[in-house]
């Protein structure tokens, strides 16, 4: 049996512009069967959405999962915070991690795999402006080298 591609359901391109992205982790997600629906619908966004450490326990905080039309009463609330399926030795990993100072843990992206809702999140460094405006300028030359490039073939 074939393995089914990754369906990308939400994706945080904020994140990689306003951190550098020093590891990453993949999640489960714990949701209730309306919230999988509209997940696949792609009714989802984690632009506001940060990650949490409680008790030993990883939750994911903000992010908005829209309610399902069909669900009535077994609607959730689209910004509750859900728990994230992680190994014991991921989280001690995370913990010593995010208690350093200037490093926080932010979700990446959503999708399906295997047919399971999963959260990549990521330990992230903030950036400073001049780090961001550098990304900028890099992204702005090799725009125009690709340009010339495919002008020089035509």
């Amino acid at each position: 049996m074939a393995k089914e591609p990754l369906k990308l359901i939400a994706n945080n391109k904020k994140a990689y512009h306003d951190y550098f992205i020093e590891e990453k982790y993949e999640a489960g997600l714990e949701l209730a069967g309306t919230e999988v629906k509209s997940l696949r619908l792609g009714k989802c966004s984690i632009k506001e959405a940060f990650v949490r450490i409680i008790n030993g326990e990883v939750f994911v905080c903000g992010m908005n999962i829209s309610p399902y039309e069909k669900g009535n009463i077994f609607n959730k609330d689209p910004l509750r915070v859900r728990k994230l399926l992680l190994h014991k030795y991921e989280i001690r990993k995370l913990i010593g991690a995010s208690s350093e100072t200037g490093y926080t843990i932010m979700p990446l992206q959503v999708y399906f795999k295997d047919g399971r809702a999963k959260i990549e999140i990521g330990l992230a460094k903030g950036k400073k402006l001049y780090d961001k405006r550098q990304d900028l300028k890099k992204k702005d030359t090799r725009r125009e080298v690709e340009r010339d490039y495919k002008l020089s073939l035509k």
